[in-house]
């Protein structure tokens, strides 16, 4: 159960990042999601998605590299040890 939850974790981020390449490369080649009204507002929350789940991602596959101990030590927290 908490391997699916952890998927589930993993698979919404990704899912908005992707929705956010897409909008990007939308409004990149000039097509308009009907629900919103400017291209540069379109533009500006694609790279907003994407970026955010990317970060989510990124924090989440370090975050559990360091319960392994498998990151490098500039990553390690030193008020722990």
């Amino acid at each position: 159960m908490q391997k699916i939850i952890a998927l589930l974790v993993l698979v919404v981020p990704i899912y908005f990042a992707g929705l956010g390449v897409k909008w990007m490369r939308d409004a990149v080649f000039g097509v308009l999601v009907p629900e919103l009204h400017f291209i540069w507002l379109q533009f500006l929350l694609g790279l907003i998605l994407a970026v955010a789940g990317i970060a989510f991602v990124g924090g989440y596959i370090l975050h559990m590299e360091k319960r392994t101990e498998r990151v490098q030590k500039k990553f390690i927290d030193k008020s722990k040890h």
